[in-house]
């Protein structure tokens, strides 16, 4: 593939795909199929309980031969998953919804790499002197929780614009080798893209989710932020789904008279309930009412039809991003 970028020489990958952390969906079976097909993945340690978070990552490490990153929300105290990913030796992390500043500094003292997930250019300004290695510049179109203030196409240019060097990364509204040209030619080294491999076959996901993401238009989307926990509200995109529909049927109360709210849908593995509302997609051994759950998704299900395995998803991805730059060379050469 002729796209060696800032990214790819970084994490020695073959292509410039990264992929998002997809809650529990993304497990070590899923981030070793990235690593085998020449991508990256991010584990999400939000999703991880701290009690087992060292197994999991070692597990992960195991399989993976230690080519994965980890994600961290900082809305809430994140500091003892940070200490047990650099502890189980993860170097790369991709931060986002917080104060970064003192976790780039523990980070960056351990030799490791920084992603900033950020939605402004603003934030890009400053990335330089906080020390981040790569901004992720999430556009609106982007899948489950976004920050983005404007969409993809426009919010891209101007973060590279501000990002004084600092190399970019696009995230929102690709899903295949055409969005991935397309983001490089406005400035970005690579891509990152969520709703494409939740409907993978590797993904942990639950196999009805998935299904919901195939059969999904943009049209059945819808922002909300009805899956988030009071205090730590942020929009995010879901396919609708009996919760948001009853909640909407109801006039759309506030938290304390949600219909349902407290109503267990099923169990976590570990015993714990979940409740109606909670945070976490459905995974693939979720029972219960998996459909219920938030099913996270951006509007590139207009480009997914099927699901797929990791190399073929990223395969095709090499194909028509090949394909695309041929076509556009042989209409310079025809001029």
């Amino acid at each position: 593939m002729p796209f060696q970028t800032a990214l790819t020489k970084a994490l020695n990958l073959r292509v410039p795909v990264l992929a998002a952390p997809l809650g529990r969906g993304t497990d070590a079976a899923f981030l070793a199929a990235m690593a085998n097909s020449g991508g990256f993945g991010f584990a999400a340690l939000m999703h991880m309980p701290e009690v087992t978070i060292s197994d999991e990552l070692a597990e992960i490490s195991r399989v993976t031969g230690g080519s994965f990153g980890a994600n961290l929300t900082l809305v809430v105290d994140q500091r003892k998953r940070l200490a047990a990913a650099l502890d189980k030796g993860v170097r790369v992390f991709s931060l986002w919804q917080g104060d970064i500043e003192p976790y780039v500094r523990v980070i960056k003292d351990a030799g490791g790499l920084v992603f900033w997930t950020i939605g402004d250019p603003k934030d890009a300004a400053r990335a330089k002197e906080f020390g981040v290695d790569f901004i992720v510049s999430q556009g609106r179109e982007a899948g489950g929780h976004f920050i983005g203030t404007a969409p993809t196409m426009s919010l891209l240019p101007s973060i590279v614009d501000a990002a004084k060097g600092v190399p970019v990364v696009a995230a929102g509204g690709v899903a295949d080798g055409r969005g991935l040209l397309a983001a490089m030619a406005l400035g970005a080294c690579g891509v990152w893209m969520g709703t494409r491999f939740v409907a993978s076959k590797e993904s942990a996901s639950h196999r009805g989710y998935k299904e919901r993401v195939v059969a999904a238009r943009a049209t059945d989307l819808v922002e909300t932020e009805l899956f988030d926990p009071v205090g730590q509200e942020c929009p995010h995109w879901v396919i609708r789904n009996s919760t948001f529909s009853k909640w909407e049927e109801a006039g759309r109360p506030p938290t304390g008279q949600r219909p349902g709210e407290g109503e267990s849908i099923s169990r976590y593995p570990n015993g714990q309930p979940v409740y109606r509302y909670d945070v976490a997609a459905a995974w693939d051994s979720m029972e219960g009412d998996w459909e219920a759950s938030p099913l996270y998704a951006g509007s590139t299900v207009e480009l997914i039809h099927d699901v797929k395995s990791v190399a073929e998803i990223v395969g095709e991805i090499e194909a028509t991003a090949e394909a695309a730059l041929d076509k556009i060379s042989g209409s310079r050469a025809g001029r």
